[in-house]
C-alpha cells in the first residue's frame, strides 16, 4: 500500500472529528488501540491527552522507553501545528525539507513521523493527541486512524 498524499490525510483529519472528547473517550479509544495492537503482535507505546493531560497510557511487551520519547515529540508537532504528524512531515518533504530546516525546531523535541493524530471537536478544533509509537511510522498513523474510524461509528 502506498503512502498517503497530504490530501489524503487532511480528508482523514477533516472526517474523524468529535462530538467532544470525554476521560471515557481516552479510555475507550487507548484501550482499543491497545487490544489491536495486542492482536497484531505490535510492540507500541499508546497515548491519549487533552489539553496536555495524559488520560490514557500504554507501553505493550516489546515497546521501550525511546517509545515514549518518540510519543513526546511527535504529540509537540500536533499541539504546535494542529494536524497530525504525518501530514506535517508529508508538506515538508513535499517541499524538499524538513521540519527542522523550515521551522527551525529542535529535532530532539520535534518529530515529524507518522503516529500522531489531533484529537479534533467539531466546531472547537484540536483538543489533544492520540499517539502511537513503535511501528514504522505509517503504520503507526494506519493503526490510530482505524482506531478513531471505529470509535467514532458507535
Amino acid at each position: 500500500m502506498a503512502d498517503p498524499t497530504p490530501e489524503e490525510v487532511a480528508a482523514e483529519e477533516a472526517e474523524l472529528q468529535f462530538p467532544g472528547f470525554t476521560e471515557d473517550d481516552a479510555w475507550a479509544l487507548g484501550s482499543a488501540l491497545v487490544a489491536t495492537a495486542r492482536s497484531a503482535g505490535a510492540p507500541v507505546a499508546i497515548d491519549v491527552r487533552r489539553n496536555g493531560h495524559q488520560l490514557f497510557h500504554a507501553a505493550l511487551a516489546g515497546s521501550s522507553p525511546d517509545n515514549d520519547r518518540w510519543i513526546e515529540r511527535k504529540a509537540r508537532v500536533v499541539d504546535r501545528f494542529g494536524h497530525s504528524s504525518l501530514y506535517v512531515r508529508l508538506l515538508c518533504e513535499r517541499d524538499g525539507t524538513t521540519l527542522e530546516e523550515k521551522f527551525l525546531l529542535d529535532p530532539r523535541e520535534f518529530a515529524a513521523h507518522g503516529g500522531a493524530f489531533p484529537l479534533l471537536v467539531r466546531g472547537v478544533g484540536p483538543v489533544g493527541t492520540v499517539v502511537v509509537s513503535g511501528l514504522p511510522q505509517v503504520e503507526d498513523h494506519r493503526m490510530v486512524v482505524a482506531a478513531l474510524r471505529e470509535h467514532l461509528a458507535r
